[in-house]
């Protein structure tokens, strides 16, 4: 028996509006069992992907997609939106080399209206978008699909304000599911939470006038009436309470339905009909449930946000594993615990990424030391800042993608002031399956033009865990920048030792070539050195970077070459070209970076080969190149 024979003949939205509304929620049920089926097999977001099933199914069978457009705020939830656009059929390619992106991607398919991958996007995107249409005499309609947890961000509002005030027809979808990635913070989502809306006050009309009507034709109908009345009474002040909720989004300028259930996908297709007739900006509260239709996924939407494989329903037999390698981000974590422990004034914040962060044990053992801000990057720094004024010593730590997002605070409100911040930056390099979104290659390039700041690369865990003590006892703006997943397997001490600022160290001494790598390249500037045999130096820090370290290099060497897992334009080996410019100094140089354009997605090995920056490409390039001159 064909487990799915709807979703079998839905290619595009179109297919999906030729059923009849009372189909839906088998569509929705089969679609369901494909996502957990096809997610189940290649990994990637899964829990805000199963809340937002009936959401989808009903978008796309009102709105005319892709003349209207729906913009999904960061794409996490829009495997869906995916499967029933024509895209069926590659999900076994999700987030890998050359298949499908785990994010809408607007070169991917003309229903992915607008590329996402960060939060809070989507209602500024889609009001864009309504103004365009307006302007061009076009009947679309734009919709917004954004999380409670995407609203906790400052964007989200300064679109909010700005639609408000605009007479055009925009329709803003908050997907009430009370978290984003970890459970949501700050007085918003409690907000939401103690105010969903249901306007009551019809209803309690009909109550009391009906009330009256029977209490009149029965015994002791005046004590009863009393009684009745003080209930209508508490009810009325609870409608009245409830009211209050509609004026955080009317006093926007928004209508405001609901909230309505999330997961009734005809009732939805109801609302939503109703809604794309209306003028004017819209807003429709939807109460989903993270995981809904997987029981693991519903009891522990932080751990299935994201998954490799699901797993098995059969246990497998029990086989002990060998010892896994540290991450970067476990050092970190462990070393924030060690010197929260040896100094009091340290506190760590963090902008909505406590699980990816390795903050999960810091929280447990400092609750009164760790600040989560919620998706408002702009705000964790400025709030470090005010915090370091005081003589507390911050610790941001922040994906190097979402440092993007926060840096005129990181300008101004840290640096100009020389504020001691110290910014701990994970994911820097290549990050894999997430793509170009996430892809940290720009922090060295944007970092170092910025005055006061410290910027320190380590090429292993035990560097990683030394330079983070280093640049946390530095009284200035500071950062440490280390890649996702593993290192090289490096015993890591388990002290707060310091190096000296400024100052790299030789790895490997060679003759002719000498290769400057910094930070993730060490190891396959090593491992291409042997055949070279070349010098290898380990520059431990971008800025400052060592002048002395690098003439003598210059100086004794033939070939200068510069490896970073960084954009070339700007970064780590623009410094070496200014510090040999610097001091007059003319020798063949190459730059050994990624290349000025947007990378893919997929596994991170496959990657740095195509950018020429794993030991075996940095070795030809290095060989060629000095054949070359």
């Amino acid at each position: 028996m064909n487990p799915s024979p709807l979703l079998d003949i839905i290619d595009t939205p179109q297919d999906l509006r030729r059923l009849e509304k009372k189909q839906l929620p088998q569509v929705a049920a089969e679609l369901r069992e494909f996502l957990l089926d096809s997610v189940g097999k290649t990994g990637g977001h899964f829990a805000s992907n199963l809340g937002a099933v009936e959401l989808t199914v009903a978008l796309h069978y009102v709105y005319d997609t892709p003349e209207d457009h729906l913009v999904w705020d960061v794409g996490h939830q829009s495997y869906p939106h995916k499967i029933l656009t024509g895209r069926k059929n590659q999900m076994h390619t999700m987030r890998q080399y050359g298949g499908l992106a785990g994010f809408p991607k607007r070169s991917e398919s003309e229903y992915d209206a607008f590329g996402v991958g960060h939060s809070s996007t989507s209602i500024g995107a889609a009001l864009g978008m309504a103004v365009a249409d307006k302007q061009l005499g076009n009947n679309r309609r734009s919709v917004a699909i954004i999380g409670d947890g995407a609203m906790t961000a400052g964007q989200a509002f300064e679109a909010l304000n700005c639609a408000g005030d605009m007479d055009v027809d925009l329709l803003v979808i908050l997907n009430d599911n009370e978290m984003s990635i970890s459970p949501n913070v700050g007085a918003l989502p409690k907000y939401l939470a103690s105010n969903v809306v249901r306007d009551m006050h019809g209803l309690l009309s009909t109550i009391k006038a009906q009330s009256s009507k029977v209490l009149d034709k029965l015994p002791g109908a005046m004590e009863l009436a009393q009684k009745v009345e003080n209930k209508i009474k508490t009810l009325a002040g609870e409608a009245e309470h409830a009211k209050q909720s509609l004026s955080l989004f009317e006093n926007f300028g928004f209508r405001y339905t609901g909230p309505v259930d999330g997961h009734n996908v005809e009732n939805l297709v109801d609302v939503l009909k109703d809604l794309r007739g209306r003028k004017g900006p819209q807003l429709l509260h939807v109460i989903t449930k993270k995981g809904n239709g997987y029981k693991f996924a519903e009891n522990d939407p932080v751990k299935y946000h994201a998954v490799a494989k699901l797993p098995s329903e059969v246990p497998a037999p029990e086989v002990k594993p060998a010892a896994a390698k540290p991450t970067y981000t476990q050092v970190f974590g462990q070393w924030l615990c060690d010197q929260a422990a040896a100094d009091e004034r340290l506190v760590a914040i963090t902008p909505a990424m406590r699980e990816g962060s390795g903050l999960v044990e810091f929280e447990q053992q400092f609750p009164d030391r760790y600040f989560d801000v919620g998706i408002a990057e702009q705000h964790a720094v400025t709030f470090a800042g005010g915090l370091a004024c005081e003589g507390i010593k911050p610790v941001v730590a922040i994906y190097s993608t979402f440092l993007q997002r926060a840096y005129d605070q990181l300008v101004h409100d840290v640096a100009l002031q020389n504020l001691p911040v110290l910014f701990a930056i994970d994911r820097a390099g290549i990050v894999g399956a997430d793509g170009p979104t996430h892809a940290g290659l720009y922090d060295l390039s944007f970092l170092r033009c910025v005055p006061n700041m410290i910027i320190a690369a380590p090429s292993d865990e035990n560097e990683c865990r030394l330079l983070l003590s280093t640049c946390y006892q530095a009284n200035s703006p500071s950062a440490v920048r280390y890649p996702r997943g593993t290192g090289t397997g490096a015993t890591v001490s388990d002290g707060l030792e310091t190096v000296e600022i400024g100052k790299g160290i030789i790895r490997r001494e060679g003759e002719k070539i000498a290769v400057i790598a910094f930070g993730s390249m060490v190891v396959p500037s090593l491992t291409a050195a042997d055949n070279l045999n070349a010098t290898v130096a380990d520059m431990r820090f971008v800025k400052p970077i060592d002048e002395e370290l690098i003439v003598h290099l210059a100086q004794s060497h033939d070939y200068i070459v510069t490896v970073e897992e960084n954009a070339e334009l700007g970064g780590a080996g623009s410094a070496v070209l200014e510090v040999l410019a610097k001091h007059g100094i003319c020798k063949p140089v190459l730059l050994l970076g990624v290349e000025d354009k947007v990378t893919e997605h997929g596994d991170p090995k496959k990657l740095l080969a195509d950018l020429g920056l794993n030991a075996e490409s940095v070795e030809k390039r290095i060989a060629g190149w000095i054949e070359a001159v």
